[in-house]
């Protein structure tokens, strides 16, 4: 059955999807992400969040010095606030190297890229894997400091807007897009994508600016912000050694 498995995540084809299924941990900070899946009281929306993550070099390039296990850590933190969110039913990651979140893939729906493509494509082939009937959301796996609650409270509000967007605690850079069930998804992450999502006609959601959802990471002094917030498991394991 893992021969077969390898066999279809290792294909020539451009995508890939793996099946999502539940694991059991056996300790250390994967054992966070374990918990009962709740049900969602009839008449909330329920969301499926997307996390693209980067692969190799590309991830966290601007953290000073450049650490792929620190930037590894980040996303699985992001992706277990996502999997801990009662509002969330299905965690969708598009990356181009499925064994970074080798703690959690028994946990989300893996789009597999043959190589990296861009956001823009990630996200577009992860939306091919979404019910149409639930929310989506695209959420940065840049996250580290954030709570499950955080993104239940941003996604409750984002059910009033057929489209809505979380900007960074700079107010230039995006990292939470929603779109509620029977909308379009649209996105333009990039350079100064704040105002490209209003521009874009999304509504901005109120969330403080201290928030954790807020507090994206792409250098240094960002991640020492994040730790006066809390890292999440993984990231905190990963200073612990000195990083």
């Amino acid at each position: 059955m893992r021969e077969r498995e390898h066999e279809r995540l290792t294909t020539a084809e451009p995508l890939t999807t793996e099946r999502r299924i539940r694991a059991e941990s056996t300790g250390g900070p994967e054992s966070s992400l374990i918990r009962e899946d709740g049900a969602v009281p009839d008449g909330e929306q329920r969301w499926t969040v997307i996390v693209p993550v980067k692969g190799g070099a590309g991830g966290k390039s601007r953290l000073l010095p450049a650490d792929l296990a620190l930037a590894r850590a980040i996303a699985l933190d992001t992706i277990a606030a996502a999997l801990g969110a009662s509002s969330v039913v299905r965690v969708i990651v598009p990356t181009s190297e499925p064994s970074l979140l080798d703690p959690v893939r028994d946990r989300v729906t893996l789009v597999v890229e043959s190589q990296p493509r861009g956001i823009a494509a990630a996200i577009e082939a992860a939306l091919q894997e979404c019910d149409p009937d639930s929310g989506r959301a695209v959420l940065l796996g840049d996250v580290p400091a954030l709570r499950p609650e955080d993104l239940d409270g941003a996604l409750a509000l984002a059910e009033q807007f057929a489209g809505a967007f979380v900007a960074d605690r700079e107010g230039t850079g995006t990292t939470l897009v929603t779109a509620r069930a029977g909308h379009p998804l649209v996105t333009a992450f990039g350079s100064g994508s704040a105002s490209a999502h209003r521009a874009l006609g999304l509504a901005e959601l109120p969330i403080p600016v201290e928030s954790r959802l807020r507090r994206d990471v792409d250098t240094a002094e960002q991640l020492a912000d994040a730790e006066d917030l809390g890292l999440g498991d993984f990231s905190r394991a990963v200073r612990a050694q000195g990083r």
